[in-house]
């Protein structure tokens, strides 16, 4: 069986990171998945960036290769904001940063994670198995998406989730009900539209929030409400600046400050794209979802009109994530059961590492720990450089002992020392 000092599962943008600053560092590690598919197979052709593009690149040791970067020697068009990224620009970057800066990557599935001796068991689709001594898990939202449990119950086929499409011409010509007031949501009813689609959006908010449009800013604003890779204010600064202090905080307030920070909102630049040109029914609440004649009836319920029904032939559910460790089913019930929890993420320490000693979790299942900014690419800096600097000094010191040991270990059994 071979042997590595560290694993990663993942290849979005945060394992590439991650793996850029450990081979900076020369540390023995695997990483496997297929690069950016989150992205380039999950996420709707045609939709846009929300975050703005000097948030949206992911980190090599010298911060050589941003986003600004490739779109130059591309030629491509690129503003830090105000110029929306387009997704397959994003895609095509996140590619160009693998191939330059993690080409050691192996297009291989993880298909089983089990504690052994001193480290984990990995077992690989190919039917290959090793051992790492750590295991860092950067496998993004998509194990965790969320589906409202009115609409669990109908038939596949009828019912979907926003992270199961891509390509969208398969829905021309059909009626289409997108569950969910935010910037899936509506990035999904502009595009189905645009498509050829009869869509209409169905959300329990009163209204949709969009994002503001930008505007210049008076160096009064820019001082009290500071540019952030999440947005502009304070509050925003510290969950960027200080993800390490967010840990600190109260368990039962940090939950609060993830549940309420940069909740729904679709990016300004869907409005026009949407607004009077689709449907949008609001304020309601999905009571119950049924099949009638092979179409899709919900039934709906609000404090004003009552019940009401909406009729489709498929329903897709942008109703968000939410992480929850017994949906990664690769990873052993047994190693499983012994990962600590907040709420029904993996708690974890200040450097990552869950209970479990040498399981360390990134992106999206750090936010619980670490906060908002997990949940954006622009996190994957401080994490890259943050957990490549512990691994460094704690693999940096393993490799010692070790040698030490051999050292010790090959000297003749009847030396004695002098003194």
């Amino acid at each position: 069986m071979t042997h590595c000092d560290v694993a990663i599962v993942g290849a979005g943008p945060y394992g590439l990171s991650v793996a850029a600053h450990l081979k900076t560092r020369h540390i023995n590690f695997r990483i496997f998945g297929d690069p950016m598919s989150a992205w380039s197979k999950q996420m709707p052709k045609g939709m846009h960036l929300k975050s703005d593009g000097f948030a949206s690149s992911l980190s090599d040791p010298d911060s050589a290769f941003t986003l600004r970067t490739f779109c130059e020697e591309k030629g491509l068009p690129y503003a830090d904001s105000g110029l929306p990224v387009p997704l397959e620009t994003f895609v095509t970057y996140g590619l160009e940063f693998q191939k330059r800066f993690v080409p050691t990557l192996e297009q291989k599935k993880v298909i089983s994670i089990r504690q052994a001796a001193s480290g984990f068991e990995l077992q690989l689709e190919d039917g290959e198995t090793f051992f790492a001594r750590r295991v860092i898990m950067a496998a993004g939202i998509v194990p965790f998406a969320h589906v409202p449990a009115p609409l669990s119950t109908l038939p596949n086929g009828f019912v979907s989730h926003s992270s199961e499409h891509s390509d969208l011409e398969k829905f021309r010509g059909q009626q289409i009900i997108v569950v969910g007031g935010g910037a899936s949501s509506l990035d999904l009813a502009a595009l189905l539209h645009e498509v050829g689609a009869n869509v209409e959006v169905v959300a329990r908010t009163s209204a949709i929030r969009f994002h503001d449009p930008p505007r210049p800013r008076s160096l009064r604003e820019r001082i009290l409400r500071p540019d952030t890779g999440l947005g502009a204010g304070m509050k925003l600064m510290f969950y960027v600046k200080a993800p390490r202090i967010f840990r600190l905080l109260p368990r039962k307030v940090r939950i609060d400050r993830l549940r309420k920070t940069l909740g729904p909102a679709p990016g300004w630049f869907v409005r026009d794209r949407v607004v009077g040109k689709v449907p949008l029914r609001l304020g309601v609440e999905i009571s119950n979802a049924t099949m009638q004649e092979n179409r899709v009836t919900l039934h709906l319920t609000d404090r004003q009109n009552g019940n009401q029904t909406a009729v489709a032939d498929h329903v897709i559910a942008a109703t968000g994530y939410r992480v929850d460790l017994d949906r990664v089913q690769f990873l052993d019930p047994a190693l499983r059961s012994k990962i600590l929890k907040t709420e029904q993420a993996p708690a974890l320490s200040d450097t990552f590492e869950s209970s479990v000693p040498g399981l360390y979790f990134v992106g999206v299942s750090a936010a619980s720990t670490f906060g908002p900014l997990m949940r954006f690419a622009c996190g994957a800096d401080f994490t890259a450089r943050h957990l490549s600097s512990h691994l460094g000094r704690v693999v940096g010191h393993s490799l010692l002992k070790s040698k030490k040991k051999k050292q010790s270990s090959d000297l003749p059994k009847n030396l004695t020392p002098s003194y």
